[in-house]
């Protein structure tokens, strides 16, 4: 199986090259530079696009036209919204709503929701997510909460969860799922906590190193059972 892999940091890609070592490839592609690897029998495509759901977007197209990937995994570090998603806590997500995307005065439709989804939520494959709970018991479903903006005050992440029921939130789910199902290829999206509900940048900082590799371990762990 072809698999598009998307980080969107530095750091995250750090954590992945301690787990799984040095790419057997590397080119240049559309202003990206894509890692190629071997897992088992599958070969992985892992590109770093950038932060925001645009250069996420971009990144997940690339590699559904360029290198026809069939499932594309996103992994990366996340806010926690709520008391229970403690540091480096791992998560898999079920589904994303894209908070600041708004059409609700032209089309009185509610804040979040696309025209072509029945409501506000754009849904992860729920093949993947299964299986991948069935291989890290551990990792907990969510919805994230996902938009252009990094959310460090408690009283706006306490909101997004009041409102939308959001565990998590960070800045590139919703351009990599509106992506790739458009494209009808299935996305797996796993995430670990970096800053908690009461804490912001600064935490956020001291944890991502940490945060990353609990996130990798659990993303190569359901994908060795999944692939």
């Amino acid at each position: 199986m072809k698999i598009g892999m998307i980080v969107a940091m530095a750091s995250e890609v750090e954590a992945l090259l301690l787990k799984i070592g040095a790419p057997t490839g590397s080119e240049s592609f559309g202003g990206y530079e894509v890692k190629s690897y071997r897992v088992g029998e599958n070969r992985l495509f892992v590109v770093k696009s950038g932060v925001g759901e645009i250069y996420a977007a971009s990144a997940t197209q690339m590699l559904i036209t360029k290198y026809g990937v069939e499932m594309i995994v996103n992994f990366g570090i996340c806010g926690g919204l709520s008391e229970d998603m403690t540091l480096t806590r791992a998560v898999v997500v079920e589904k994303v709503v894209h908070y600041d995307f708004d059409l609700s005065e032209i089309d009185r439709v509610a804040v979040g929701q696309y025209p072509d989804y029945s409501d506000i939520y754009i849904p992860a494959s729920e093949e993947l997510v299964s299986a991948a709970v069935s291989a890290e018991p551990s990792l907990l479903r969510v919805i994230c909460a996902s938009a252009d903006k990094f959310v460090g005050l408690p009283e706006k992440k306490r909101e997004l969860n009041r409102i939308f029921g959001a565990k998590i939130c960070e800045m590139e789910a919703a351009g990599i799922l509106l992506t790739a199902n458009r494209a009808g290829v299935p996305a797996l999206l796993i995430k670990a906590v970096s800053d908690s509900v009461d804490a912001g940048a600064d935490e956020f900082e001291a944890m991502v190193a940490e945060a990353a590799g609990s996130c990798v371990r659990a993303m190569m762990t359901a994908l060795e059972t999944i692939c």
